[in-house]
């Protein structure tokens, strides 16, 4: 394929999927039609099923995309904090927080998701992301070898709880929330409360 097609396919590939992204969590997945995201993203709607096959593979796409960025702004933050691999692993988990809670990405990765894809294949997509990186921060910091993996999911099911929680309240939530994170953190990584702050 030559470049120039090569570049504009990619092109429309993600014009569809910034659409669906926007509609997603506007309306919800069972509110959308094809003709609607192809309608948002100026496209035919056979140029939806050609790069995304089906509405079903359409979303699994915009759930993939969205997890990929929320995992990159935690990478990027937790990177940007400096070589304390607690201070790194409190950056990271605060910016999941605010990342997830922005725009579309917890509608579509809280609510929706778990709905559309199921349980199952949910909860392997957010292993491959988010998740990774919050077992690899918190054996980096500390944490009992012995009760990692526990550890992971009880601090990533409470953040995911905590960003639907956020969601439905206001700022003064998103601030209890994040104070509340520093202290299941340091709980996590045996750190006595009241340790370094993000």
């Amino acid at each position: 394929m030559p470049r120039a097609s090569a570049t504009a396919a990619a092109q429309t590939a993600q014009a569809i999927l910034s659409a669906a992204i926007d509609l997603y969590s506007e309306r919800g997945f069972s509110a959308v039609s094809v003709d609607d995201v192809a309608q948002r993203a100026h496209v035919t709607r056979g140029a939806v099923y050609h790069h995304y096959s089906n509405k079903l593979g359409l979303f699994t796409a915009t759930v993939e995309s969205l997890q990929s960025r929320v995992a990159d702004v935690i990478v990027t933050t937790a990177e940007a904090s400096g070589e304390s691999p607690i201070t790194q692993l409190r950056a990271g988990c605060h910016a999941f927080l605010d990342a997830i809670t922005a725009e579309s990405a917890a509608r579509i990765l809280l609510t929706e998701a778990p709905t559309v894809l199921g349980w199952s294949q949910w909860r392997r997509m957010d292993s491959e992301n988010s998740v990774v990186h919050l077992r690899e921060a918190l054996e980096a910091a500390g944490a009992a070898k012995h009760l990692l993996e526990a550890t992971t999911a009880q601090l990533s099911g409470a953040m995911n709880e905590a960003a639907l929680w956020i969601v439905e309240g206001g700022a003064a939530d998103r601030d209890a929330a994040h104070e509340v994170l520093d202290g299941l953190i340091d709980a996590s990584v045996a750190l006595p409360l009241g340790g370094p702050k993000r």
